[in-house]
């Protein structure tokens, strides 16, 4: 799942980002770049649209488009721990490792066999503004955007998250909040991920994806990849503690299952000092 052009500059700033332990800072260097005036108008807009029947028909192929090509994109991804996930009920937040701007396909099929039908995506405002069939999906699919806007993230924002917790959804909260391509480790999570969770109740579904490289050739900077997602234990906020105690426990849990996740499936101490093969699949150049 390459997508975009080269990315020695991508990995350039990952190293730098790493070294300094800026591991929830943007590396990537084609996004969109909009004036705040421009993410809050693409953002009304995606709302407002929300209400027409042209949306609610798009929002149905754009799903049975994402649904088939996770499939198609997942045909040998492993999935372990599924069992986790056997007596969930309602609304949950799912958290997983961003190193892909595809790799959201892999918990979707996982969080399909657990019974979810749907999955929502919180997704950056600047994304609504991409081009093509990426920018078709943004724009038509279930996506909830954030962005850095008091006013937004206390009121429409949460509003968007409870209502669809309430509904018996699932949502894809990234807790690292920036993608680093390929990257294999777990980074610091903040936040936010559990704070809705424990906010709304509702219990946090723990990801990680391991990430292996292949025998072939993706293009000239990266062989192709293999996924194994491992669903870990779920974690259940506690009714008598409060938001922020159960916010902070829950991060904490987390991050920790995917730390010892991560050291089980390399067979390697969790270490922040950037190695070539921190980044899956990479051909470094001489």
């Amino acid at each position: 799942m390459i997508i975009g052009g080269s990315k020695t500059q991508v990995i350039e700033n990952i190293k730098q980002a790493a070294a300094e332990g800026r591991f929830n800072d943007k590396v990537e260097i084609d996004d969109p770049d909009l004036s705040a005036r421009e993410k809050t108008g693409q953002v009304s807009r995606y709302l407002k649209n929300q209400n027409s029947l042209l949306y609610r028909f798009l929002n149905v192929c754009a799903r049975a488009l994402v649904d088939t090509g996770s499939k198609v994109l997942n045909w040998h991804t492993r999935i372990e721990g599924l069992e986790n996930l056997r007596d969930l009920e309602g609304g949950v937040i799912v958290t997983s490792n961003h190193f892909n701007p595809l790799d959201n396909t892999a918990v979707r099929i996982t969080l399909n066999r657990a019974g979810y039908r749907r999955l929502f995506l919180v997704s950056q405002d600047t994304n609504l503004a991409m081009k093509g069939w990426i920018g078709f999906i943004m724009n038509h699919e279930d996506i909830i955007p954030i962005m850095k806007s008091r006013q937004y993230l206390s009121g429409s924002f949460e509003d968007q998250i409870a209502d669809t917790l309430h509904k018996g959804h699932a949502i894809l909260i990234y807790p690292e909040q920036e993608m680093w391509f390929n990257y294999r480790k777990p980074r610091p999570p903040k936040r936010g991920a559990y704070y809705y969770a424990a906010k709304n109740l509702v219990p946090v579904v723990s990801c990680f994806v391991e990430v292996r490289d292949l025998p072939h050739e993706g293009n000239e900077e990266f062989q192709k990849v293999r996924y194994t997602m491992h669903v870990l234990d779920t974690i259940y906020p506690d009714p008598g503690k409060s938001v922020r105690e159960n916010s902070m426990q829950m991060m904490k849990q987390d991050y920790g299952q995917k730390v010892k996740a991560y050291e089980k499936a390399y067979g390697k101490k969790l270490s922040y000092d950037f190695r070539e093969d921190d980044i899956a699949g990479w051909k470094p150049r001489p």
